[in-house]
Parts: structure tokens; sequence; C-alpha cells
């Protein structure tokens, strides 16, 4: 008996399932479109044509099937998923660059260019000395540097316009991370005028009010320290610009006094030095420090910056963490 055996051939479909990958471009991209909260700015940071940029932002988000952007706000914000997502990628872009930090400290290769931004009351006695200091010792370096106020600075290093700052503390950014570095003693600067210049020794909280020259910013985060902080009154004016020299020329002038750091005392003329008073204890003083933003990995760098300081500073006004161990991120 023959039996007839029909085969079946059964066409199989073979799926391909193709894994979405993302790229640390793509991250690196999503990153500057949530810094920026605008595709053309985020595109020129990252040196690609907007249409580049949107077009592989939009392509992982077709892949993840999430929406990362809401683009039909003003300014541009991540949706409540694309919050999370943006916390992660920074995470591992920070990672990243932090590898990439290595191997270039191992393989001691060059630091290049550093876009530096610095109090214009810390700028007089330290820019001279670190200019001389990096090129003697990291002539490889090319130091961009910007004085500004402490705002603009806190700005700036929030946009990544500047790498590190220099600037009295607290900053008060949660963005931002601050590495103290030196503390400077607070002085006056008394004109022979005033009725306070006799007296070597002064009392912080003693002083009048009536007759002081303010540099706000650079003294009256400390509230409470100076009586003048939180009460200006009087025929005496708030100088803002932030420059040392030209409140003590206030002070010869008119009269009066003002506060002045530490650092700007051998900067004086002797007869000038005759008119420096210090406090009694508590000492008024500030906190110097690196600021950085919280994703800054570059590590080596804020260390060649800190031996520069170490070099120009007396020893006595550092912190000793910063004078025994290395910055680490």
């Amino acid at each position: 008996m023959f039996y007839k055996i029909d085969f079946l051939y059964l066409s199989i479909e073979i799926i391909e399932y193709k894994q979405s990958y993302m790229t640390l471009q793509q991250m690196e991209y999503i990153a500057a479109v949530d810094k920026y909260r605008h595709f053309a700015k985020a595109a020129e940071s990252c040196g690609v044509s907007q249409s580049t940029l949107s077009s592989l932002v939009q392509k992982l988000e077709t892949e993840l099937d999430v929406t990362i952007f809401d683009r039909n706000s003003h300014p541009v914000k991540p949706t409540a998923v694309g919050e999370e997502i943006i916390s992660r990628v920074k995470r591992v872009l920070f990672n990243a660059a932090q590898v990439k930090e290595l191997v270039a400290t191992r393989k001691g290769e060059s630091v290049g260019n550093i876009s530096f931004g610095i109090i214009s009351t810390v700028a007089p006695y330290l820019l001279p000395k670190m200019f001389k200091y990096l090129s003697v010792n990291h002539p490889d370096i090319h130091l961009h540097v910007e004085e500004a106020r402490v705002s603009t600075l806190g700005s700036k290093l929030e946009r990544g316009e500047i790498d590190i700052a220099l600037m009295a503390t607290p900053v008060n950014n949660s963005e931002l991370l601050e590495i103290p570095i030196f503390q400077e003693r607070l002085m006056a600067y008394v004109s022979p005028e005033s009725s306070i210049h006799n007296d070597t020794v002064l009392q912080a909280d003693l002083l009048p009010i009536d007759s002081v020259w303010v540099l706000r910013e650079g003294y009256c985060p400390n509230r409470g320290v100076f009586p003048f902080c939180n009460n200006i009154t009087g025929r005496h004016a708030i100088y803002e610009a932030g420059n040392v020299e030209t409140l003590i020329k206030i002070v010869d002038e008119n009269g009066g006094y003002a506060i002045i750091p530490e650092l700007h005392v051998p900067l004086l003329r002797k007869c000038q030095q005759a008119n420096v008073r210090i406090f009694a204890n508590p000492e008024p003083s500030r906190e110097i420090a690196f600021v950085v933003h919280r994703n800054f990995v570059r590590e080596r760098l804020l260390n060649i910056l800190a031996d520069a300081i170490k070099a120009i500073i007396p020893a006595t006004m550092l912190y000793q963490r910063i004078k025994k161990f290395p910055i680490t991120m």
C-alpha cells in the first residue's frame, strides 16, 4: 500500500528585532536641549545644525516610544518622563567624561584651554602671579580670564560659558559645587579724619553706620557680621562696581571707612597701610572657593589651578584639606 504524504511547507516569517541603543551623541544633544531649553541654541553649543540635532532627538523619542521634550512649551521643557531620562543621561555623560579625563591624565595630555572667572576683589592680588606660575609650570595651558561679580559668574557657570570660577561663597545654587580653597580676613581701611582712626583694634558690631563706604557683594553674605549689611542709612553710598582700589580712593577723598580684603593690604602704599585696622576676635572673614557646575569633571585642571593658588596664597590662609590632599570630584 502506498501512502501519499503531503508535505506542508510552512512559510516562517522571521521578524527582526532591532534593539534601540542610545548613543553618547544623542545623550549630549538631550542634555544640551535641557540646558538651553531651545533647540537652536543647543545645536549651536554642540556644533551641529538644528535639523541634525532635532532629528536625532526625535529619532530617539520614536525608538523609545516616549516624548522627552514638550515642543509646544516656550521655552522648550522636558516632560515628566523626560526629566527622569535626562537625570540618568547626565549621570552617564558625567561618568563618560571622567573616563576621558582619566585617560588624558594617564597619557599626560595637555589640559588645553581654560575659561576662568574670578571676582574683582581677589583678581588684583592673584591673577598677575597666577599667569606667571602657569607660564613657567604649564606653558601648554591657555587661560582665558573673565573678571566679574559673583552673580554674573554664577550665571555663566550654569550656562557653561566658563569652566571654573574663584569667588566668595556661599553661592546658594544647587547646580553649582563649591570647593573651599582659603579663608580671608576682612579689615577696615579708615580715613585719618574718622572717629575710629585712633582705635588700633575695631569691634565689627560697633562700627558706625553713617560713615561707611560699602562693597556690598564682597562682605555682606554673612548677615549680622557688620551692622551696615542690614541697615544702610546716612549720607554714604554703596559702591557696586567691585573695585577695592577705587573704594580706597573714595575713603581718602571723602573720609569715613571701608571694609577691604586681607590680600589687598600688601598692594597699598605704606602711607595707606597705616590706615588699615584689624578686628577683634572673632575676626570677620570670607571663604574663597572654586565654584564649578555639578557636572564638571576636569579634576586635573582644578588641581593645577589649586597648585597655582597654593604657590601664591600664604599657607596660613589655606584650608588644611587643600594643603594635604588633591581635589577629587
